[in-house]
């Protein structure tokens, strides 16, 4: 792979074209590897710790009404029959359906300052949140937030596609995805404390969650537009030098074998119909709700199921803070080695597997015995539903091209796939506690169908690709397309490889 960083003056006359592209010089020499990867370190080190601050942001903030709830929550507005089921079900329709428009707004806009309008915008409703008085009132601020928090992840999950090529993106995605895992446990620790203040300035326990929580939000939200790099074409901590071998590396990723993916195509409709039409696109949603059903559901539930096991509520709090430790080793892990073997999906399925195992473990305990093993099971539980998301995301980022296909499509796949958690957020009854048969079970079926349809979609790249090998060589296929052709074609070129 490293030998396409030769490629350092093909893309003159693409880059020239952009108004924002500062005409860094073409550089003089080839970048060795141990040079190519210093300039990645110092891209990493602007980028990701600060996207890794905002997801943990993100995810506290949907998902600390689980926490709210065992802090007195119900009891206080006074919630009855599925009436929290159907609060943590609103914030996923808004959610769902703004990620698409919200990518074509990224693609005209400077991405620090779209992000940090949804971060300030979020952050208000949830401190806002920690006023309400009652089931409208909280189903209100919860659908607000859904519509706030839209964009982001696939906002920032795009945003790394145009930093990084395609054998880098994944572990750089687990890094900041990494932090799901660790603000499920910073939450629990988070709400320990937070809990607390209860009757400070007059509110309860859990309101003090959200507002503090809100609160913070909206500051880290208010750095974003300072802090956060747009792309490398204007990168002022990269030499121009620097610049133009990153857009030039990016542009040819893969070298020819993959075929030319500019970053600055116009937008096509017939391209982006095909997102819609793909049947691979629906199976790549069934696999992504291997994770949204039994996550959202899971972290919304697991405070109550160790509650359940006979903890008080504060102790619940901080027992949920292990189980999700190994959800932040695993998915960085997982990803190191996807993107060392260039290969998705053993990376995907294997760790269904072990969310299978978990559920499986989970519906055949009869609760409330076994309180251990229970406990215990909980565990594969995030290690199994984690690694796989990020892994499908950048698989499908991966073999999506030119640059609008692949912003719509993550797009696509992320609304599709968090639509998922309407499921989620509505198959753990209170009335079937403690043993949750619907939610466990649904958990178990569905990492089942996940591993089913990332074998499926393994074997339909592979054969794609054998297709594309026999319609003649690269230089037979450059004597019958042009440049601008072959990139139109984008992911159909005869010259690019899916990713398997």
């Amino acid at each position: 792979m490293e030998n396409t960083m030769s490629s350092v003056s093909v893309m003159k006359d693409d880059l020239s074209e952009e108004k924002h592209v500062e005409n860094p010089p073409t550089p003089d020499r080839v970048y060795d590897q141990k040079e190519t990867k210093a300039i990645l370190r110092k891209v990493d080190w602007h980028l990701l710790p600060m996207l890794t601050l905002l997801y943990i942001l993100s995810f506290i903030d949907r998902s600390n009404i689980g926490n709210a709830k065992i802090a007195g929550l119900n009891e206080d507005l006074k919630l009855t029959g599925s009436q929290y089921n159907i609060a943590l079900t609103v914030f996923f329709v808004p959610y769902a359906l703004l990620e698409i428009p919200s990518n074509m707004v990224l693609k005209v806009m400077r991405p620090s300052v779209w992000i940090g309008i949804m971060m300030l915008t979020w952050g208000a409703v949830m401190t806002l949140m920690g006023i309400v008085k009652d089931f409208s009132g909280l189903a209100g601020a919860r659908a607000a937030l859904g519509a706030a928090e839209a964009g982001f992840f696939p906002a920032a999950t795009y945003l790394l596609t145009t930093w990084y090529r395609r054998t880098e993106l994944q572990t750089r995605m687990a890094v900041f995805f990494s932090a799901a895992s660790m603000s499920g446990a910073f939450s629990g620790l988070l709400a320990f404390a937070l809990q607390k203040m209860d009757g400070i300035g007059k509110l309860a326990g859990w309101r003090w969650i959200f507002v503090i929580e809100g609160l913070a939000t909206v500051v880290v939200g208010i750095t974003c537009f300072f802090l956060l790099p747009d792309g490398p074409e204007k990168a002022k901590f990269l030499a121009p030098e620097e610049r133009r071998f990153l857009c030039e590396r990016l542009a040819h990723d893969a070298g020819t074998k993959a075929g030319k993916v500019g970053l600055k195509d116009k937008f096509h409709w017939p391209t982006i119909r095909d997102v819609f039409i793909d049947w691979k696109m629906w199976a790549a949603v069934i696999v992504y709700w291997g994770n949204t059903i039994s996550l959202y559901g899971f972290t919304y539930t697991a405070p109550s199921v160790i509650l359940g096991l006979g903890y008080s509520a504060t102790n619940a709090q901080l027992l949920t803070i292990p189980i999700y430790i190994l959800g932040v080793i695993g998915t960085p892990l997982v990803a190191y080695f996807a993107d060392k073997h260039a290969t998705r999906w053993p990376f995907i399925a294997g760790p269904y597997c072990i969310s299978a195992i978990g559920f499986l473990g989970l519906l055949s305990i009869p609760h409330p015995a076994l309180p251990g093993l229970t406990y215990a099971f909980l565990f594969c539980i995030p290690v199994g539903v984690y690694p796989p998301l990020i892994g499908l995301v950048a698989w499908v980022g991966n073999n999506l091209a030119p640059s609008w296909k692949r912003a719509v499509g993550m797009a696509f796949l992320i609304m599709m796939g968090n639509l998922g958690g309407v499921i989620g957020s509505n198959i753990y009854l209170e009335q079937q506690r403690p043993h949750f048969w619907l939610g466990f079970g649904f958990g178990l079926g569905i990492s089942v169908a996940a591993v089913v349809f990332t074998i499926v979609l393994k074997f339909e790249y592979e054969r794609l690709n054998r297709v594309k090998e026999a319609l003649g060589t690269e230089e037979e296929i450059l004597t019958r397309y042009s440049e601008d052709e072959l990139l139109q074609m984008g992911d159909k070129s005869p010259l690019f490889r899916y990713i398997v």
